[in-house]
């Protein structure tokens, strides 16, 4: 009997040290650190992406050479769709990314290509560089981790639309890609796509940068 009372209680600790460590890891996907999101608006970004279920890592406020930094930057874990490359990002970057990708890309997938969108493919978030592959003295929305590049969207049927072939590809593609242009027009502060330039063809720019005096999104 002792003996059989030391297994159950043995068995009870193993179980909870197990229910304990699955408790902290959730924890540690939102935790912030200590020196992260001290701004108003970025503690109610934070906020709101985890009243969306959004999960992701908060990552420590870090300042690079040529005056790159990476301030108030998360990780996107999971929010859905299995999305490719993800580094630093704002989290009104983050916010609007998850927002558009839920909102627009999974219904036009559907309604222009009659499939679901299973991978969003990207190029990158944060990169130290400046604007227009370097030939500009301004450093690009990249060098804060506020900004991201998207190149292709696999489906569930295994086709793969990519913005380099697709723009001018065939009706549906086209379509499609259009309605996810215009659909990030109103949610991001600069969108450029293969109409913009030919550094472009490949991919849309998505940056949180208000670009135009009336506060609207440039566009193109």
């Amino acid at each position: 009997m002792v003996l059989r009372s030391w297994k159950i209680v043995l068995t009870a600790a193993a179980l909870l040290a197990l229910s304990a460590c699955g408790g902290r890891k959730d924890e540690q996907v939102v935790q912030r650190p200590n020196d992260a999101f001290k701004t108003a608006d970025a503690r109610m970004c934070l906020s709101d992406l985890k009243s969306k279920s959004v999960k992701f890592a908060a990552l420590p406020n870090q300042d690079f050479s040529g005056g790159c930094r990476t301030i108030d930057t998360i990780k996107l874990m999971d929010f859905g769709t299995p999305t490719t490359n993800l580094g630093a990002m704002t989290c009104p970057l983050a916010s609007n990314f998850t927002a558009w990708a839920q909102n627009a890309v999974r219904p036009a997938a559907k309604q222009y290509l009659g499939s679901e969108v299973v991978r969003i493919e990207t190029m990158g978030t944060y990169s130290c560089r400046n604007i227009n592959g370097g030939r500009s003295d301004k450093l690009s929305q990249h060098a804060f981790g506020n900004a991201i590049d998207i190149s292709a969207f696999v489906l569930r049927d295994g086709r793969r639309v990519s913005v380099l072939n697709g723009w001018r590809g065939a009706k549906s593609e086209q379509e499609f890609l259009r309605r996810l242009h215009q659909s990030a027009c109103k949610r991001f502060g600069t969108v450029l796509g293969p109409d913009y330039n030919s550094a472009h063809a490949n991919h849309f720019h998505f940056d949180m940068a208000q670009s135009m005096k009336d506060g609207s999104a440039y566009c193109r």
